[in-house]
């Protein structure tokens, strides 16, 4: 089919002006632009038909069927007037009951998500404590994830699923309006960095082909779109100021605007608090710039700078006999860590016409992070003063990655073409040895002072990574399209340093000291597969499916650092193995919004612990390839419209949601002893997030219930813990939350408690800092919450 362009003038159905801003939505796959500042618009389609919904706050909503081959290529539209104004929950309202359930379209700007399992979290639509970037809360519809939930005002996130370790959201490819933040994709894929919830607009998260696009992952993506700059004004100033328990204070402020062909957004966000342990204070800085300009009509240009500083100190880990005893003490008063990151990118944005549209990103990472502390196997050891471990780590990458995105037609039927590429260059140094005997964050080393600490090493890490990839929509009919992709990589990675092996006796003597010198160079390349079905027989319904390739390489970093709780295989190598989804999604009359499917993920040599028993009679946890394994279960998140279910007037809105995940995994095979059939960690049977939310002209009250069913941790099944607390189970938990907001004129008020019902569990059980062993999450709290926005 070819190419059609609408236009049109809407104006105001009384007066006649034009109106500026109007939100031209295609009902099935979500907005397609706005009208400008004398009220006037422009999209392309290659449907033969839509049904398109023209939004503004004060008007009524207005749908118009457009159909191809019409007279109506120049669409004008009127709106009439509302006769009362509206608040702005009414507003959120009206937008809910058309668009519930926010997916991603089968094209959006440089990137194809057709076919594939896509959830868009609406993050300004959230009533989360986005204060505290409230993992639990802001992710409640996302399917099937289970999240660590350590309660430090969201500094860091750590959400997985399906089997992935949650940990630092090291199994997703994390990216920031597009770019990766991660400390380095390949070597070292943990995000010390989450972005400021009070500065998102939405969070993309796409499952299972996607990593074809933007990486090996199995776990898929997951993009923070930050907020845009506002169009109608040159200045909009929003500032917000949280306090809640355990001495937590936030300010999030952000300036916005647009100024002829130049358009700016940036933010300053403040946290600190003590945290509800004791030694478990923080204090955090961050900030965030974009600035960006049009070139004529089909070129922009745009950068972004992102900065984040902060100190924590971390109360440590538990065994399971101290988590009974007091799930919130602590014996740790001299652990310390530290994190500064700095972001930057450059995009070029340009379309060569109408069907071709290309970007580039060039982007970079001068980043660093300070763990200090006392660690050892036996958790519940009191802190003897001396030396501290001081592990620093410094990471500076950049890349390049460019797309290009080509409409055509074949054989009378519309494709959709794109191809890239992406280049990643990395230089990271860690080095690990002895901190000071003293108590404060000094993160220097002493190895003068104390040459005999046997936990030494120096490395360089250098990584690199070039990748081509592809993907084609072929609409073989109006209703169904098949999308196969691929992914070709080379990735190189090097490790050159040395570590230092020191023996003593039982009273501290050197028995033995050597420098163990070591260089690795591990080259390889390899081709990913993937393709994606999509059948759409309506406006309200799409079956989907898809199936993916994916790999996960062996990070060296992991491997070069002493770490007392465990032990690394010598012979650990890299995962590989494929993801299947398939299911339905869509709305039924507005009353229903759902997305209800099954997946399967096929991990071979996946690399988890085990319990090996030792010469000497010792009990070690060690980790390496475990096996392969098998992790299948039905994913559905359903969302129904109650108001509009019963009727109820525009005063009013009521919505309920429910998100289910039924797992089962299962090693299917194993070299080691006791591990095949064993359950996989890190999946509860059950996962489920329920909640309802309810508003009444300018007041709106949330209310969730979460519960997760028991989960293992190692691989052997291990039901007790051992002396470091790094293994056993986690047992299942549920928690409450609830929160309210009113708004008035410019005035916004939140507010809220968390685990309501002041249940007592933990969700983390960790191999090195902030523990090892149980890290315990936060008891009953509360916050509030004041918004200006001028």
């Amino acid at each position: 089919m070819a190419q059609t362009t609408v236009k049109g003038l809407v104006t105001d159905g009384d007066s006649g002006d034009p109106l500026p801003f109007v939100e031209i939505y295609d009902k099935t796959q979500g907005l397609l632009t706005t009208t400008d500042a004398e009220g006037r618009y422009v999209f392309t389609t290659r449907k033969e038909n839509l049904t398109l919904v023209f939004f503004s706050y004060d008007h009524t909503l207005k749908e118009v069927v457009w159909r191809s081959g019409s007279d109506k290529n120049v669409l004008d539209v009127r709106l009439e007037g509302l006769s009362v104004k509206l608040s702005a929950v009414e507003v959120t309202a009206r937008r809910k009951q058309v668009f519930e359930l926010s997916r991603l379209r089968d094209v959006e700007g440089t990137a194809i998500y057709a076919g594939k399992k896509t959830e868009v979290v609406l993050v300004d639509q959230s009533m989360a404590n986005l204060a505290t970037n409230n993992a639990r809360q802001i992710y409640s519809k996302v399917a099937g994830l289970n999240i660590y939930q350590n309660d430090d005002a969201g500094l860091q996130l750590n959400i997985g699923g399906r089997g992935l370790d949650p940990n630092r959201t090291s199994n997703f490819n994390t990216r920031q309006n597009g770019y990766d933040i991660s400390a380095d994709v390949l070597g070292y894929p943990e995000s010390y960095y989450s972005p400021a919830s009070e500065g998102l607009r939405e969070i993309q998260v796409i499952r299972g082909a996607a990593s074809l696009q933007y990486g090996t992952q199995f776990g898929g993506l997951v993009n923070f779109r930050m907020k845009e700059p506002v169009e109608n004004k040159p200045i909009e100033v929003l500032t917000r100021n949280t306090t809640g328990s355990f001495g937590l204070y936030t300010n999030f402020t952000s300036l916005s605007g647009t100024v002829g062909n130049l358009s700016y957004y940036t933010f300053f966000n403040y946290k600190r608090g003590d945290g509800f342990r004791p030694n478990s204070q923080f204090d955090s800085k961050n900030t965030y710039t974009f600035l960006g300009y049009k070139i004529g009509e089909r070129t922009n240009i745009s950068a972004e700078l992102t900065w984040l500083s902060y100190l924590a100190k971390q109360g440590g880990g538990l065994t399971d006999r101290m988590f009974e005893e007091d799930p919130f003490q602590s014996n740790r008063s001299r652990n310390w860590f530290q994190v500064d990151w700095l972001l930057y990118n450059l995009k070029v944005e340009h379309a060569f016409s109408d069907r071709t549209n290309f970007t580039a990103n060039l982007f970079g990472l001068n980043a660093s992070r300070y763990a200090l502390g006392f660690r050892t196997n036996r958790v519940d050891q009191p802190d003897p003063g001396g030396e501290r471990d001081l592990i620093t780590g410094d990471f500076k990458n950049y890349g390049l990655e460019a797309r290009l995105l080509h409409r055509y037609t074949i054989l009378n039927r519309k494709a959709t073409f794109l191809t890239g590429i992406k280049y990643y260059d990395a230089n990271n140094y860690q080095r690990q040895g002895p901190g000071s005997d003293g108590t404060d964050a000094n993160f220097k080393f002493f190895e003068s002072d104390f040459p005999a600490y046997p936990q030494q090493s120096e490395f360089d890490l250098p990584n690199l990574n070039f990748a081509w990839f592809g993907e084609q929509i072929f609409y073989l009919s109006d209703r169904f399209s098949v999308t196969p992709g691929f992914r070709l990589e080379y990735i190189r990675t090097q490790s050159d340093g040395f570590y230092k092996r020191i023996n003593t006796d039982a009273a501290g003597n050197v028995i033995l000291e050597e420098i163990v010198e070591e260089e690795r160079d591990f080259e390889r390349d390899f081709l990913l597969l993937g393709v994606g079905l999509s059948y759409k027989p309506n406006s309200h319904l799409e079956a989907y499916g898809n199936i993916s390739q994916n790999y996960r390489s062996v990070t060296f970093s992991d491997i070069n650092i002493n770490n007392p709780a465990f032990a690394v295989s010598p012979d650990i190598t890299d995962e590989s193995g494929y993801t299947i989804d398939l299911g339905a999604r869509g709305d039924l009359k507005e009353f229903l919004s759902y997305d209800v499917g099954g997946f399967a993920m096929f991990y071979n040599d996946r690399i988890g612990f085990v319990q090996k028993a030792l010469a000497d009679g010792r009990v070690v946890s060690e980790r390496g390839n475990v096996g392969d394994a098998l992790m299948f279960g039905l994913e559905a998140v359903l969302e129904t419209n109650l108001a509009k279910l019963t009727q109820m007037s525009n005063d009013f809105s009521w919505n309920h949601f429910v998100n289910l995940a039924l797992i089962n995994s299962e090693y299917t095979r194993s070299d080691q002893p006791g591990i095949e059939g064993n359950q996989v960690e890190f999946v509860p049977d059950v996962n489920l997030k329920t909640g309802m939310q309810f508003g009444y002209r300018n007041i709106a009250a949330n209310v969730q219930y979460t519960y997760l069913s028991r989960q293992f941790t190692d691989a052997t099944n291990s039901v007790a813990s051992n002396i470091s607390g790094v293994i056993g189970q986690i047992p299942a938990y549920d928690i409450l939350d609830l929160s309210l907001s009113y708004t008035l004129g410019v005035l916004r008020f939140e507010g809220g408690v968390n685990n309501l019902l002041d249940n007592t569990y933990f969700t983390r059980r960790a191999t090195g800092y902030p523990g090892p062993g149980i890290i315990p999450s936060a008891p009953r709290n509360w916050y509030l919450t004041l918004q200006v926005k001028l």
